[in-house]
């Protein structure tokens, strides 16, 4: 009997470190499971560089839903946003890309506007800005300006001591 005992008791804890684990999972991974009811709502940039699935989108700096899906579309990036209901989001919204801190991650953030129509479900945000892209800054920055390869009245290219081909 009482072995029975103890081997129930230890039953009990290990079904809840398990329930406990699986809960930490769940919020952790932050997976919607119940209460998940987002809308999505699209967004079309020119570049879309070192943003990915799962970051955060935010409305003054409150976490309002998450990048669901990064697509390409023609020759730009088809960006779309997973956001809560309750939030309204309308016709002449901007949605930018940003980036935590210097080299932090980078997130979309929603500038929800002022028009008299809701964007739908589905619906495109027209005006968009994409991030700055910090390696073409920081090559911009080292090689001296544009990059371009320019030449001088003497035919010699920046920087070089040798005339241009």
């Amino acid at each position: 009997m009482k072995d029975t005992k103890l081997e129930l008791i230890v039953g009990v804890f290990v079904l809840i470190g398990l329930a406990a684990l699986a809960y930490l999972a769940i919020k952790l991974g932050k997976l919607e499971i119940i209460g998940g009811h987002q809308r999505d709502i699209q967004a079309v940039f020119d570049s879309v560089a070192g943003l990915k699935t799962g970051a955060g989108v935010e409305v003054a700096g409150v976490q309002v839903g998450q990048v669901k899906r990064i697509a390409l579309d023609g020759e730009r990036a088809l960006v779309t946003l997973a956001v809560q209901p309750h939030v309204k989001v309308y016709q002449d919204a901007i949605a930018s890309i940003k980036t935590r801190g210097l080299i932090g991650d980078k997130y979309v953030s929603l500038s929800p506007g002022g028009s008299d129509k809701e964007l739908p479900q589905g619906g495109k945000i027209r005006d968009t800005e994409s991030g700055v892209d910090l390696e073409a800054v920081i090559g911009e920055f080292i090689h001296g300006g544009t990059g371009s390869g320019a030449t001088d009245e003497k035919g010699k290219q920046d920087g070089s001591k040798k005339p241009a081909k």
